[in-house]
């Protein structure tokens, strides 16, 4: 769908803005340039009130643009820095492009904004053990696509895309699952003996087609029915956090830090371009048990 925006650009004489606009979203795809047209629509409209041409704007008014999002749309800080850092990157790329002599948004002030530890939400080896071992009792599907968010580390989309074809390789002794990760990244991936089994069960006597389907009807598992059965499992097994299908991927990665796997190994298990990025999803601050507190505190009982 494009946005009224855009689609000025294509059914009339296009302006500069609109063509610099298009040559940035053109870099993207999928969800991601959807995202991007959005916040650019934002910004052009709230241009537009103001008789400003978007690439004529200046450094002060994008500050206003900036205090228009804090304070009318009320929007929170994490919001704001995300929607400025695509402006800046519309600007940078004007710059590149000649339309500008200068970015206006080199300099703009970024939000200050802490993520809050309680919305990163994942589960430990035990919460993550009982919702692994509801979803075998629950159904195949279930256990499978559990399996591959938390023991593969694999993005929703990536594990509802995967077909049965992706995984009957052997390479070098390791069953093969073949995916297509984001930013179209392919990628083999080796199957631990417990993924295997309960893929292959999920599969069952079929040879092709996509592997997770609606234990209800058979249909495609989608994102919203996936969502749906992982709420589910979770709250059968007593945890009242707000668990979404990202948390195993969290999950994954802190899970595997804390039984010691090398960020390295930990990165290229996530498929992360980054190891900065890997270690951003490790929640092991979160993990009470492990707190030095009380082991400062059994050292001291011993003296007191």
């Amino acid at each position: 769908m494009q946005h009224p925006t855009v689609l000025r650009a294509l059914t009339s004489t296009p302006r500069p803005d609109d063509i610099a606009l298009e040559a940035f979203l053109d870099r993207y795809s999928g969800g991601t340039r959807e995202n991007y047209a959005t916040v650019l629509h934002i910004l052009f409209e709230w241009c537009e009130r103001r008789s400003i041409e978007p690439l004529a704007a200046t450094r002060q008014q994008l500050e206003q643009f900036a205090r228009y999002m804090e304070n009318e749309r009320r929007c929170a800080p994490s919001t704001v820095a995300s929607h400025l850092s695509v402006v800046k990157g519309y600007y940078k790329f004007a710059f590149i492009d000649e339309w500008i002599a200068r970015s206006p948004a080199e300099y703009l002030r970024m939000p200050m904004h802490f993520p809050d530890p309680a919305r990163r939400t994942w589960l430990n080896r035990n919460e993550f053990g009982a919702v692994l071992h509801a979803a075998q009792e629950s159904h195949v599907m279930e256990w499978a696509l559990i399996s591959m968010l938390g023991l593969l580390g694999l993005r929703i989309s990536e594990a509802l895309s995967v077909q049965i074809e992706d995984f009957q390789t052997i390479e070098r002794g390791h069953r093969i699952l073949r995916i297509v990760g984001k930013g179209k990244k392919a990628a083999n991936i080796p199957l631990p003996v417990m993924v295997q089994r309960a893929m292959d069960a999920a599969a069952g006597s079929r040879e092709s087609g996509q592997l997770l389907l609606r234990p209800i009807n058979g249909e495609p598992m989608n994102r919203r029915s996936a969502a749906i059965a992982i709420t589910r499992l979770v709250r059968s097994c007593g945890i009242e956090t707000n668990i979404t299908p990202h948390s195993f991927r969290r999950a994954y990665i802190t899970n595997g830090l804390a039984a010691g796997v090398n960020v390295r190994e930990m990165q290229k298990g996530a498929r992360h371009s980054d190891p900065r990025l890997t270690m951003s999803y490790d929640r092991r601050e979160d993990d009470y048990d492990s707190s030095a507190n009380f082991t400062v505190a059994s050292f001291i009982a011993a003296a007191a």
